[in-house]
């Protein structure tokens, strides 16, 4: 369909600049387009696996290291989530954290240090980006509901400078949901990603 192109444009976001979106196309996503429009399907059942996935690593990451998980209660809280989720522009510290391995040589919690984010205006949505690291989600946010935004996005690795476009390597597709959790605190939590885990959580707070 004709209005899924600059969709999908959207999603190719470069890694440079403010407007990546502009960067990336002159046009601009259809108003009120809706994130499940956008998605794959795969992503799409992931997404609707979202509690079952917290239920199955949870337990691991906990007998795995269980002072990490009780010392950050809200962070692992899978039902925590306040209004107004919505991310305000700007740059951020964010810092992923990997809940049941996937592999035998994968641990079942994992917790990396904080990188550089950034979140643009791009007009109906906003862009969020992982500037920094190895693994770097690169996509668009989209609005759902008061306590929830959706996140499609592809990942960028090692030291490549641009990403995929969402929809054309399933192994690189990522979807996840953005919460507020605090005082200026989020999280995009990652149901079942491709590699190494169940689940993967990223807290995000104001740089």
């Amino acid at each position: 369909m004709k209005w899924m192109l600059p969709v999908a444009a959207a999603l190719a976001l470069g890694l440079t600049g403010c407007s990546v979106y502009r960067e990336a196309t002159a046009s601009r996503p259809p108003t009120n387009v809706r994130w499940q429009r956008v998605a794959t399907g795969d992503d799409r059942d992931r997404m609707r696996d979202w509690r079952n996935a917290w239920d199955e690593a949870l337990p691991l990451a906990r007998k795995a290291d269980p002072q990490a998980l009780a010392a950050d209660p809200l962070l692992f809280d899978p039902d925590r989530a306040l209004a107004d989720a919505a991310l305000p522009q700007g740059k951020y510290r964010c810092r992923t954290f990997k809940l049941g391995g996937r592999g035998t040589a994968v641990r079942d919690f994992t917790a990396y240090p904080a990188y550089d984010c950034r979140v643009a205006e791009e007009g109906e949505v906003r862009s969020l980006h992982k500037v920094t690291g190895s693994q770097r989600p690169t996509g668009l946010v989209f609005p759902h509901d008061a306590t929830r935004q959706i996140f499609l996005g592809t990942l960028v690795l090692g030291d490549e400078t641009a990403p995929l476009r969402y929809g054309l390597d399933a192994d690189r597709d990522m979807i996840g949901y953005v919460e507020r959790i605090g005082p200026k605190r989020w999280r995009l939590v990652f149901p079942r990603p491709r590699f190494e885990s169940v689940l993967d959580v990223m807290e995000l707070v104001p740089a």
